[in-house]
C-alpha cells in the first residue's frame, strides 16, 4: 500500500510539474514593423540550450537600442514566458531581448550569471545582422533577475563567468536598470535582515566557500567605471531586504557612477500599484534619455 501511495505522489507531481511548464506563455504585442524571433539559441551547455526571445525594431532605421530583460524568480523559478510590458521601450524604438537561464535545478551558481553574460555577449557578436547598436545596450531585471542584470553589467570587461562564450570584442552596457534585486548574496543568505533560502539553494555546495559568495554578489563589483544605473525598490519588501539596494546606492554614489535611486513607500516586493508602475516607466525612460540611450 506505502508503494502504490508513492507511485501516485509521485504521478500527481509529475502531473502538476507538466501543467506549471504548459503555462500559456504571454501574449507580445509589437509595434508595426517589429520582427519576432523565438527561442533563439544563445549558448549550449551540456545538453542545454540557452533561449532567448527577440523582438526586433524595423532594419530600415538606424541600429537600434536594445533591452536585455531576465526575469527574477529566486534562481529557482520562473520563465522567459512569463514577461511582458515593455510597451515603453518599443514606443521609443528599442529592441528587446527576453531571455532564460539555468535555474539552480538545472546548475547552481554560477551558473545563471555565465548564461546571462552569454546572452549578453551573442548580442554583441551579432549586433550587425540584428542591427542593433552595441553602444546602446541596456540590461534589466527584477528580483534574481535584477541581481543577474547587475553582475552582466558591471563585470564589464571581466571574463571569469564567459567561459562557455569567450570573445575578443568589448563587453559594456549602456545602463542598468535594477529593479529590488539582490546586491549581496552572502547577506541575502546569512545577513541580519532577511534571510533566503532560495540563497543557500543557488550557492549549493560552494555556500561556505571562502569568496565565493562574494564573487557572485554585485556591490563587489562597482567600480569607477560602471554603467549608468537604475534602481527601484520597495521600503516594505518582505523578499529581498529593501537595506540592500540602500547600501548598493551608496556604493555607486561613492564611486562617482550616475545612478537614480527610487524608493517605493509601502511597496512590497514588485507588488505595486498600476499608477507606480506608470511612473516608474516613464522615470526610467527619462533616466535613459539622460545617459544617451535612445533612438
Amino acid at each position: 500500500m506505502r508503494r502504490i501511495l508513492i507511485i501516485a505522489c509521485l504521478a500527481l507531481a509529475s502531473v502538476g510539474a507538466k501543467a506549471q511548464d504548459t503555462t500559456a506563455a504571454k501574449v507580445i504585442k509589437t509595434p508595426a514593423g517589429y520582427t519576432s524571433q523565438i527561442d533563439v539559441v544563445y549558448t549550449k551547455v551540456d545538453g542545454w540550450d540557452g533561449r532567448m526571445d527577440l523582438y526586433m525594431a524595423p532594419k530600415d532605421i538606424a541600429p537600434s537600442p536594445i533591452v536585455i530583460n531576465i526575469h527574477g524568480g529566486g534562481w529557482n523559478k520562473g520563465r522567459k514566458e512569463d514577461q511582458s510590458g515593455w510597451n515603453s521601450f518599443f514606443k521609443k524604438g528599442y529592441a528587446v531581448a527576453n531571455v532564460e537561464y539555468r535555474l539552480v535545478q538545472v546548475a547552481p551558481a554560477p551558473a545563471a550569471i555565465e548564461d546571462v553574460r552569454c546572452a549578453l555577449i551573442y548580442i554583441i557578436e551579432h549586433a550587425k545582422e540584428l542591427n542593433v547598436d552595441v553602444n546602446k545596450i541596456v540590461i534589466m531585471g527584477g528580483s534574481a533577475g535584477g541581481h543577474l542584470a547587475l553582475m552582466g553589467g558591471l563585470l564589464e570587461n571581466d571574463h571569469k563567468f564567459d567561459t562557455n562564450c569567450k570573445t575578443t570584442k568589448t563587453v559594456k552596457v549602456a545602463a542598468i536598470i535594477d529593479n529590488y534585486g539582490i546586491a549581496d548574496v552572502n547577506d541575502w543568505a546569512y545577513g541580519p535582515h532577511k534571510t533566503s533560502k532560495s540563497a543557500t539553494m543557488w550557492l549549493g555546495p560552494r555556500a561556505k566557500e571562502k569568496g565565493f559568495p562574494e564573487s557572485v554578489s554585485p556591490i563587489n563589483y562597482v567600480k569607477k567605471s560602471s554603467p549608468p544605473t537604475f534602481i527601484v525598490h520597495g521600503d516594505a519588501d518582505p523578499v529581498v531586504p529593501y537595506e540592500q539596494s540602500v547600501i548598493l546606492y551608496k556604493k555607486y554614489q561613492d564611486m562617482g557612477v550616475k545612478s537614480q535611486f527610487v524608493t517605493v513607500p509601502g511597496g512590497e516586493h514588485g507588488k505595486f500599484t498600476p499608477e507606480k508602475k506608470s511612473e516608474l516607466n516613464a522615470q526610467i525612460m527619462d533616466f535613459l534619455k539622460s545617459v544617451g540611450v535612445h533612438q
